[in-house]
């Protein structure tokens, strides 16, 4: 029988006794839960992961605390997942790249111009479309969506100086990896470059790649503005992270420190994202200091959109309900 998302969160326990959890969390026991990340220290998830354990510290007066592993050290988000899957590892805020990879309705939320603006974002990830995203997690990856956190709209940052859209065609362009952001950059003319994170800096310094995309957050993080001359700004696409919990975990946690985890989360995750919005501005205006700043309107965007949801909407349907949605906010 299929678990759904809901059942996990709001029933008690049932099938504690007859799964092999590893990890159970009685009524008076304390317990470091252990949540691993992928982006590095600072960036808004990080620490709005260490405010969810010191938030729950306090309500249970130390009983419950979390130990957060940022920067992949726990392994890569498809390493981290798998813990979860085996109940080795409680927690982890994986990014939709990782997750679209292997469910195409996930990745829907990835296409580009479904919004078009960081606070649009903000609206769209609190949207029932885009919460019930979440409910096939159980039974395709053995974990609990617990909330959304988000990014800015990603930019693209060059090596040289552009012009605009038009200059992207035939530029190796470091992307993530999830063929939701292919797609799109291949769309464009670029010539996607998977490049490891910790190898981006190098990479655009020594000429290995002529540009990268990346939101504005882990960008100022890892002060690409210190190799680039260009940023592209399209409000085209955008990398929420959704937060998890190990389904075999959460059967041997009581219900009332489920419900308490899944609501600080949320709590924190709120926060970040209204966070994110407000300070873009203060993010642009730095990078504007060091680099020039192109925001493009591009005019054949619906000539983009209709050829991306040739490859897209057989795949994932929802897509068609999200950009409904998304025109709306």
């Amino acid at each position: 029988m299929t678990i759904t998302r809901r059942q996990f969160i709001h029933t008690a326990a049932l099938g504690a006794a007859a799964l092999s959890v590893p990890t159970v969390l009685r009524a008076q026991e304390a317990k470091t839960l252990r949540l691993g990340i992928t982006t590095p220290p600072g960036h808004p998830w990080n620490n709005a992961a260490l405010k969810v354990g010191e938030m729950l510290k306090a309500e249970t007066k130390g009983r419950l605390d979390i130990a957060v592993f940022p920067a992949n050290q726990l392994g890569t988000e498809a390493a981290m997942l798998q813990q979860m899957q085996a109940g080795s590892l409680d927690l982890g805020w994986i990014m939709t790249a990782e997750l679209g990879s292997r469910i195409p309705a996930v990745a829907a939320i990835n296409a580009p111009w479904v919004v078009d603006s960081t606070a649009k974002v903000a609206k769209l990830v609190r949207e029932p479309v885009a919460m019930g995203l979440l409910d096939v997690l159980p039974a395709e990856t053995g974990t609990i969506g617990l909330a959304w956190g988000i990014t800015t709209m990603r930019v693209v940052f060059t090596a040289k100086e552009i012009g605009g859209l038009e200059d992207l065609n035939g530029m190796k362009l470091r992307i993530n990896t999830t063929p939701a952001y292919r797609d799109f950059y291949q769309l464009l003319g670029a010539a996607p470059t998977p490049i490891p994170t910790p190898a981006v800096f190098d990479a655009m310094s020594n000429g290995q790649v002529d540009g990268l995309e990346a939101d504005l957050d882990f960008s100022w993080n890892q002060r690409f503005d210190k190799v680039s001359k260009t940023m592209l700004k399209m409000n085209a696409i955008f990398m929420p992270c959704v937060a998890l919990a190990s389904g075999r975990v959460w059967q041997g946690v009581p219900a009332a420190d489920r419900e308490l985890i899944a609501r600080l989360t949320k709590a924190a995750l709120d926060e970040q994202i209204d966070a994110t919005v407000a300070n873009e501005g203060k993010l642009l205006e730095e990078f504007g200091k060091a680099i020039d700043i192109k925001e493009v309107q591009v005019t054949d965007a619906g000539k983009i959109i209709a050829e991306y949801d040739k490859i897209w909407l057989p795949k994932a349907p929802v897509l068609a309900e999200l950009r409904k949605v998304g025109a709306t906010l």
